[in-house]
């Protein structure tokens, strides 16, 4: 435990005996030392497991024959040079009797799940890359996936893309050489846009354009996602991964302060909150429905994690509707105090308000509203002036533009400075931080809201926990973090991320889970040995946040993923990731149980996160493969943990056998052996 804290910073005493607070000593490598994966030429396999390989890692692969131009910009990717003809739809049996005919079509013929169906195949459709210039194969489009495949280079040139990441496409025309081709460039909700050319006078008769919107947005062309049609089945089942009884009882939970209450059970206290809550004991049914009736949406404080020590808690809710005329409830009022009499160490509730002042007044005015001082006279109220979703919005947009498909190297730090997007991510680790601290430090109980308590709300407990408990830093653990923090209580992901609808433009879409991610991310680095998880396994999670392949991000509360039967419609992304944990474990982990982390929440210790934000340009591909080093330094360790365990065994063997002289020998020493890898 002491070598855990010494690798991360100096420790210093938390709030118990056991507990130790670890504050980040410096940031880690610089940015020139980390270089991201670029977009996959390989083939995938067909396997499901192989294909997210492939996808994570790159969407074209560090394989590309011929070098990457030296301009900025392929000439190509600004003008559409050429068109293409011969596409044929794959419709009817003799369109399979033609395809199986033609060698070449099968060699560029699209892998596909369990589950998976081809709706349209083109021949000779021109994919325009930015990096490489015009690449012409076969464009295959499924119910999952836009797949195209050129077999004319070594190796062949495949671009992958799940339907699910596409949030715009549009009909682009362009004249060259005479003809008029027509093109369609897709805007993608994971930092990169394609570009596809082919000739007009094929458009309305294989109606590519039509069968690509179609599929790309299912929501809104009345179909279903296709996360409902996916049949693979793996060894694990992940939607076990999350039991809220067992959660709590891993907390201490109930306890004579704290009881688990099953009056949401028909979710009609909050539709958007879990079945299950955690409330004070004392509390009645009658007093509850009416806090519920002063909190917006419903969204009554509950509690989200316990100190085991201190019993200070997290919990967590939405706005009070006070309203401009200053309206009370006196059973809210009672609640809270209730909140902080259950913690006997502190006679103060700190409530933590994500939003800006200003802002918190502006809802006020329109019937929301925050908790004054003079309603709640042993409440400390703390505005962390964390922006809205629509200026994260705006902010991960501008991040594109200088991201994709160009980098501007002269201005490169001016440009994301100007985004704000470090700035954003600063703001949220340092409210988590001030959140722990109370917490861990001043054994005070804490209130987090903004406006209706599911997305910056969640930002700051699962951060703040994640900070607090070394559970959550396992792979299980943020698993079940996931589960409980995000999707139980109701971010709403299917509005946030736009799952299968065509509206790119609607103003309720925003990256906040994005940025709890790249939070987290931010952590690892300050942190190298306190998570068990690798990067990998966080690319992964936002890739599947958008992919549409898992039902684990899919609706945006418990009540609709329960009426869609998403549980035994879908599979789980956790069923994926936990039938190969290998391949995104640390392999540099050590269990720092009991301590508890406090990020460096300064610009300078914060970084972009190149290998997701820029993993598509190929010029910032890895100098080496650095996941499959991890692989093999796991495999090492492994090894050594196993001699070690052997040496403990005959170590004790020989202590037993020779117990007479144990003391007259080193060699028989009884000393354990130690040994940390």
């Amino acid at each position: 435990m002491e070598r855990a804290a010494a690798a991360a910073g100096p420790a210093v005493e938390g709030g118990g005996v056991n507990r130790r607070a670890v504050r980040a000593a410096s940031a880690a490598a610089g940015a020139g030392s980390r270089q991201p994966s670029t977009e996959a030429l390989d083939s995938p396999t067909g396997s499901h497991v192989e294909w997210c390989k492939q996808l994570i890692a790159a969407t074209i692969s560090s394989q590309i024959s011929g070098s990457v131009p030296s301009e900025g910009m392929s000439r190509d990717y600004r003008e559409i040079q050429d068109g293409h003809n011969g596409y044929h739809s794959e419709a009817e049996p003799d369109q399979v009797a033609l395809r199986d005919g033609n060698k070449l079509a099968q060699m560029e013929e699209a892998p596909l799940f369990p589950g998976e169906s081809i709706k349209v195949i083109a021949k000779d459709v021109m994919y325009i890359c930015p990096f490489m210039g015009a690449v012409s194969g076969t464009l295959t489009v499924t119910d999952f996936r836009m797949y195209i495949k050129s077999v004319e280079r070594d190796p062949p040139f495949v671009v992958d893309v799940p339907l699910g990441v596409i949030s715009r496409v549009e009909k682009i025309g362009v004249q060259s050489h005479g003809d008029n081709s027509c093109g369609i460039e897709i805007v993608c909700k994971d930092m990169r846009n394609l570009r596809l050319a082919y000739k007009q006078e094929e458009q309305n008769r294989l109606e590519i354009f039509e069968n690509l919107v179609t599929r790309a947005f299912p929501v809104s062309n009345g179909l279903p996602l296709f996360a409902f049609s996916y049949k693979e089945k793996f060894a694990v089942n992940g939607w076990k991964v999350y039991d809220p009884i067992v959660e709590y009882k891993r907390q201490g939970l109930p306890n004579e302060s704290w009881k688990i209450s099953k009056i949401n059970s028909t979710y009609e206290l909050c539709d958007t909150y879990p079945a299950i809550l955690v409330v004070p004991t004392s509390v009645k049914d009658d007093d509850l429905s009416k806090v519920a009736a002063f909190r917006a949406k419903g969204r009554v404080p509950v509690l989200s994690w316990i100190h085991p020590e201190s019993q200070a808690t997290i919990t967590r809710c939405s706005q009070p509707s006070v309203g401009p005329n200053d309206k009370r409830c006196k059973e809210d009022e009672k609640y809270l105090q209730t909140i902080m009499d259950a913690n006997a160490q502190s006679h103060k509730l700190i409530i933590f308000d994500a939003r800006q002042n200003s802002v918190a007044d502006t809802n006020k005015a329109k019937g929301g509203g925050y908790e004054s001082e003079s309603a709640y006279p042993n409440a400390e109220l703390v505005f962390l002036e964390i922006h809205n979703i629509h200026v994260m919005r705006e902010s991960l947009r501008k991040l594109k533009e200088i991201v994709y498909p160009t980098i501007d190297e002269t201005r490169w730090l001016s440009n994301v400075d100007s985004t704000h997007w470090l700035e954003y991510i600063r703001m949220l680790l340092a409210g988590a931080v001030r959140i722990a601290d109370k917490i861990e430090s001043g054994k005070t109980s804490v209130v987090v809201h903004c406006s209706d308590g599911w997305d910056r709300t969640a930002q700051l407990t699962a951060l703040a926990m994640l900070m607090l408990d070394s559970y959550y830093r396992t792979i299980k653990g943020f698993e079940v973090l996931i589960e409980k923090e995000w999707i139980s209580f109701g971010h709403r992901f299917a509005m946030r991320v736009g799952h299968g609808d065509d509206d790119h433009a609607d103003a309720d879409r925003s990256p906040i889970f994005l940025q709890f991610i790249d939070c987290v991310w931010q952590m690892t680095k300050q942190f190298p040995a306190a998570f068990e998880f690798n990067e990998l396994f966080l690319i992964t999670i936002l890739d599947h946040l958008y992919s549409c392949l898992f039902g684990t991000f899919l609706c945006n509360c418990e009540k609709e993923r329960l009426k869609e039967e998403v549980s035994t419609k879908t599979v789980s992304l956790w069923s994926y990731i936990n039938s190969q944990l290998d391949e995104f474990t640390n392999p540099f982990y050590v269990n720092y149980e009991n301590h508890v982390l406090y990020p460096v929440a300064s610009l300078n210790h914060l970084e972009l996160w190149v290998n997701y934000y820029v993993r598509w340009n190929p010029r910032m591909r890895p100098q080496v493969p650095i996941h499959q080093n991890l692989k093999e330094l796991l495999a090492i360790r492994t090894e050594l943990q196993k001699k070690v365990e052997d040496l403990q065994r005959e170590a004790a063997t020989r202590s037993i056998s020779s117990s007479s002289d144990r003391g007259s020998s080193p060699s028989h020493s009884a000393t354990p052996v130690h040994t940390s890898v």
